[in-house]
């Protein structure tokens, strides 16, 4: 089974609520979740959030509209993603977060395809970035998550689920799956409110519907280039950056 695991949460420390910030009058989740499920290569889909009260509202709109779920910590991330797999014990996870509101179905069937190919631990567009921000997929076998929970041990493993991965390279064999031009300066993820507004316009440029892909994107973008100006002030993975950061700085403490 291939288990795509979609992690969700009210209070982002730049953008709260943006999860389920409108899009045409409808949660931003439920955008990214249809989009999802387009995948060829997707048997399941679970919305992990947390078991604080701000993140009861995720589970409400789950419920709604029959979106298994699983809540679990807010700071351990790694446990709450492991925890939410442990029970349809799939033999591929992917992992995707809440705030992709254009991930393209037919990206994330290239990553898990080139994962089952190459029988790897760990696969990705996101060690070497030439997707678009917003484009980021993960995909690792739950025997390689199992490891996770044994050895990756400090604060921002807990906090980044697959950082260890990253930071440990000759433990796993691992893939970079390769645009085939580099859109990395491209940002389609939503962390800022400038972002949401970029978002917007492209949804309505594409008249709400759910079936257009990166290519289409990029060819708006490129047709009406202000658009890329709305937004490029911001960097990739800030969030990272800023949890690597505080960590060095509790050590020297």
């Amino acid at each position: 089974m291939n288990l795509a695991i979609l992690q969700a949460r009210m209070t982002s420390t730049r953008l709260p609520g943006k999860v389920l910030e409108s899009i045409n009058n409808q949660p931003m989740l439920l955008f990214q979740i249809k989009r999802i499920m387009k995948s060829t290569k997707i048997d399941k889909l679970i919305v992990a959030t947390t078991i604080e009260k701000e993140d009861d509202i995720i589970v409400e709109l789950c419920k709604k509209n029959n979106i298994p779920f699983f809540r679990g910590s807010l700071e351990n991330v790694l446990d709450r993603f492991y925890q939410a797999a442990l029970k349809y014990n799939p033999e591929n996870i992917i992992r995707l977060t809440g705030d992709c509101p254009l991930i393209d179905p037919e990206v994330i069937d290239k990553v898990i395809t080139q994962h089952i190919l190459n029988e790897n631990d760990y696969t990705s567009n996101s060690i070497t970035p030439t997707y678009p921000d917003g484009m980021d997929v993960e995909v690792l076998t739950f025997e390689t998550l199992k490891k996770l929970i044994i050895d990756a041990d400090r604060q921002s493993h807990r906090e980044h689920v697959t950082l260890y991965i990253n930071e440990n390279k000759d433990k796993f064999k691992m893939e970079n799956v390769f645009n085939t031009e580099d859109l990395s300066d491209i940002r389609l993820t939503v962390d800022e409110p400038e972002d949401l507004q970029l978002i917007r316009i492209i949804y309505s440029e594409m008249k709400y519907k759910d079936d257009f892909n990166l290519d289409d994107i990029i060819r708006l973008l490129r047709k009406r280039g202000n658009l890329l100006e709305i937004n490029k002030f911001f960097k990739r993975n800030e969030g990272l950056v800023k949890s690597l950061k505080n960590e060095t700085i509790e050590r020297r403490c």
